[in-house]
């Protein structure tokens, strides 16, 4: 609202060529109208300090007493202000988004006079002129002349700088202030630009009074603004808010973004994946572009370390969910961590030196809800390697895939059956102690708030591991990266050995002649098993026969430095599944890893394998070759005949039927279907074939 005031500076120009034309005293004096005694205050000052008609160092002091040169400086004073808006401009800030329209045109065609009409607050403002631009200016004029509402008249001309008749009512319509306050709007021609200075008393307000009067009539638009708020006129607009990358940037400041990869979904269709490390944590993003990976990444730390939820665009908030932040709080991946721990040091304490020492420990802990304060150690393990080809059973007896992960799952299916039993037992109070209860005619389901997290060491070999950007090596260096020829791939274990290679073999099935013969025992990754139990569940065929699947809730890598990778990994093998049957679902579990990385032992894996499950009291130590038990040679509690065992027991209380053990595996139909529908899934993505071992291995009956 400060161009009536300084409108007449704006005029003045700076070009060398309007320099050379000041000079002139003539050219000057024919645009001035200004009085002698205007023209002596600023003789004045020119004059100041000696007689500077003698130096011409500064050209626009010299004649006519520099008062164009005085003028500059009150200019600069104004500078501070913000360039003088016309009444469109003030009244669409006021009120963006204000439809014009043309009213009427009469007059003759040399002389139109033209009629614009604008709608606000539900009253309309017709303005007039001779063309549209300034009836249109007109109409918004008089909008803006019916927000000024003060219940104080005199208080609201001080405001306004209005000295001359404080006593006036402001908010008559007949008041004569709001044609002064508006005449910014109406355009001064240049030949007016000095008459502020009609007056000597004008004249000496104008350096003292002219800028706190700015401040005022600056100050009156907030206060136009605040008295129609109070009558419910105008509601103000919410500022826009900050995006999450700017949010965590001001947090903290310096923030480098990383692009871990680059993935092209068909021709155009592209994939990022953004990383951020913040107070030692990395965050990712994942997006079609950068900016949204960015976002997203941003996101992620903002809420985990500040609990600040950002809105995404077009929504009007953002609740946490295990895809968009697929997260376990680390505080409780560091308790489940501390908990298995323990366990296995108490475990261990009577075992040779040989059994404490482990490159790979997983374990399962059950909760109630997350309630840590009754959480069981449920099923533990450890173990780095597959048993040799040679030692493969026709009936059962050998734990094939010795890898800790593998084992702690073995483990755990013990504890189902023993939950399953003490259900179906004939003492009702056995009832309640049991984690399952029936939902359907003879099936059974967890009670509700039953979790099982599962902790592993290391990331499952194949995969998670091996294209890790995150994975803490044995020296402690960086994070290894291998080439991108198989990323992605499904990943078979060495025979006998450690690591993982791409599956290479010609048929989705082994040869039992071929392994007796020399060739390798083909073994899925850990990283692809995980993600098998994620979409069949935890319990396997034979227990589907009576529970609906168990999924994990979660998983805590303590190598990892952060999940983002293995979580994708997981993700994307599940791409393309298709509709699952109503007790089947996509599971994706929490990750984590720790705050502190666990200590490893260097040096090769040994060739043992330790077991317990809840309820043994001691552990069980498997020779890896073999698959069978170390100090005798007898089967495992583990193998599949000893499962088998157990599963026909309840099998037969409600059937006498005797089945072999790829029998009872194959009438589990709903089970198999799924893993049907999830193997063509992944020749379809082309991640690869889910290679089988021989079928005799499952070709076994009981004895009876």
């Amino acid at each position: 609202m400060m161009s009536a005031l300084i409108a007449p500076f704006k005029y003045i120009s700076t070009s060398s060529a309007e320099v050379k034309e000041n000079r002139n005293i003539g050219n000057l004096e024919d645009r001035t109208t200004g009085s002698a005694e205007c023209q002596s205050l600023f003789r004045s000052d020119s004059t100041r300090g000696g007689s500077s008609g003698l130096k011409r160092k500064r050209p626009l002091e010299e004649d006519n007493n520099g008062h164009l040169c005085q003028l500059r400086l009150i200019y600069k004073k104004l500078s501070c202000f913000e360039a003088p808006k016309n009444a469109l401009v003030q009244l669409n800030e006021l009120r963006p988004g204000l439809q014009y329209r043309m009213v009427s045109q009469t007059g003759p065609v040399h002389a139109p006079v033209f009629s614009i009409a604008v709608e606000v607050n539900g009253l309309t403002f017709e303005g007039t002129g001779p063309t549209k631009k300034k009836a249109k200016m007109r109409a918004a004029e008089l909008a803006l002349k019916s927000f000024i509402q003060f219940p104080n008249a005199p208080q609201a001309h001080l405001a306004m700088g209005n000295m001359s008749n404080p006593s006036a009512d402001f908010t008559s319509d007949q008041a004569d202030f709001p044609d002064t306050l508006f005449k910014e709007f109406e355009s001064s021609p240049c030949s007016d630009g000095l008459s502020l200075c009609n007056s000597a008393a004008e004249s000496e307000l104008i350096s003292s009074e002219l800028l706190r009067h700015g401040r005022l009539l600056r100050h009156t638009l907030d206060l136009m603004v605040q008295a129609q708020q109070r009558l419910g006129g105008i509601v103000p607009e919410p500022e826009a808010p900050k995006s999450p990358v700017a949010l965590l940037n001001e947090l903290r400041p310096g923030l480098r973004y990383a692009c871990l990869s680059e993935r092209v979904e068909g021709r155009r269709l592209r994939s990022f994946v953004m990383a951020v490390r913040v107070d030692g944590q990395i965050f990712e993003g994942c997006g079609r572009s950068k900016k949204l990976a960015k976002t997203q990444a941003a996101q992620c730390a903002l809420q985990a370390l500040f609990n600040i939820r950002t809105a995404p665009e077009g929504r009007t908030g953002l609740r946490a969910s295990r895809k968009s932040c697929p997260h376990l709080p680390q505080d409780f991946a560091d308790s489940i961590f501390h908990l298995l721990r323990e366990k296995y040091r108490s475990l261990v304490g009577g075992c040779s030196p040989v059994h404490c020492q482990h490159k790979s420990l997983a374990g399962i802990v059950m909760t109630r809800g997350l309630d840590l304060r009754n959480a069981q150690v449920v099923a533990l393990s450890t173990g780095t390697k597959c048993i040799k080809g040679e030692y493969l059973s026709d009936q059962g007896q050998v734990v094939n895939d010795c890898h800790a992960e593998v084992m702690a799952r073995r483990a755990l299916l013990r504890f189902l059956y023993s939950q399953l039993e003490l259900f179906l037992s004939k003492r009702p109070e056995d009832w309640e102690d049991s984690i399952f209860v029936q939902h359907k005619e003879c099936g059974y389901r967890l009670r509700e708030n039953i979790h099982f997290h599962m902790y592993i060491s290391t990331s499952p070999c194949g995969d998670g591991r091996l294209n890790s950007p995150y994975e803490i090596t044995t020296d402690r260096k960086t994070p290894g990266r291998k080439d991108d020829a198989h990323r992605n791939q499904l990943r078979t274990k060495i025979e006998s050995g450690e690591g993982t290679v791409p599956v290479q073999c010609k048929g989705p099935v082994q040869t039992w002649d071929g392994v007796l013969q020399g060739e390798q025992l083909i073994t899925m990754s850990c990283t692809d098993k995980i993600t098998r139990w994620n979409i069949l569940g935890l319990q396997g065929a034979l227990l589907s026969h009576f529970v609906e699947p168990v999924y994990l809730y979660s998983v805590t890598v303590g190598s990892l430095r952060h999940t983002g990778h293995l979580g994708r990994v997981l993700n994307q093998r599940q791409e393309r599944l298709g509709q699952l049957p109503t007790t089947y679902r996509r599971n994706q579990p929490l990750l984590s890893g720790l705050s502190g990385a666990e200590y490893q032992h260097p040096g090769k894996a040994s060739c043992v394998s330790v077991n317990w499950t809840l309820g043994d009291t001691e552990l069980e130590v498997i020779n890896t070759a073999t698959g069978q038990r170390r100090d005798s040679g007898t089967p495992s509690r583990l193998c599949k005949h000893s499962l088998f065992t157990r599963w026909s027991r309840l099998y037969r209380k409600v059937s006498n039927k005797y089945l072999m053990y790829c029998e009872a595996k194959m009438a589990a139909c709903p089970y198999q279907t799924v893993k049907q529908q999830w193997f063509r899934s992944l020749q379809e993505t082309g991640l690869g074939t889910w290679v089988k071992k021989p079928p005799e291995q499952d070709q076994f009956l009981l004895s009876v």
